[in-house]
């Protein structure tokens, strides 16, 4: 299902297609992507790992029918996703259990950053998202990773500083940003 359009990107489910699943692990195996995800819990070492992962999704936002989850992002003319965006509530304190707070996220393949897919996606479902009358929406990044905070920046959004309202408390660079009037 397609979640969300630019001219240069579909941002749609991930599938249990071979390509999908193949670009899922390649991405979520990767130490340099990993580390930036919890410290690297949850690195997938097996590829057969994809299809939890992808089902797991699907499990954990089907009810939301849509509006959150995590997401493939493709561009047009490449013919295979380049990473992740992602919508949902932030865990809380304990780590598991949902916030009234909205988080956005982005997840890409090493090879595919430095072109604009992850702001670019990221707006596309920030805009849809505003659309439903939500108010404001985070994003929260580990200390230290300056491409995922220069997103945020470029997305338009307040750096917060560092906080520790979600996650189970970790510290991590909170940015904000404000439905448009």
């Amino acid at each position: 299902m397609m979640i969300a359009s630019t001219d240069r990107l579909v941002v749609r489910d991930w599938t249990d297609a071979p390509g999908d699943l193949a670009r899922v692990y390649d991405i979520y195996s990767r130490d340099e992507v990993m580390r930036w995800l919890g410290g690297g819990k949850g690195r997938m070492t097996d590829p057969a790992e994809a299809v939890e992962r992808v089902h797991a999704w699907r499990d954990r936002y089907d009810e939301y029918a849509g509006r959150w989850g995590i997401w493939a992002i493709e561009p047009r003319d490449a013919g295979h996703a380049v990473g992740s965006v992602l919508l949902k509530p932030l865990p809380g304190q304990d780590g598991v259990t949902p916030t009234d707070d909205i988080e956005i996220g982005w997840h890409l393949h090493p090879d595919s950053q430095g072109h604009g897919y992850a702001t670019e996606a990221a707006r596309a479902v920030l805009d849809r998202e505003f659309a439903t009358g939500t108010r404001q929406v985070y994003a929260v990044v580990m200390a230290g990773n300056e491409p995922s905070m220069a997103v945020a920046r470029r997305l338009g959004m307040t750096h917060l500083g560092v906080r520790t309202d979600w996650y189970g408390g970790i510290e991590l660079d909170a940015f904000v940003l404000q439905r448009p009037a």
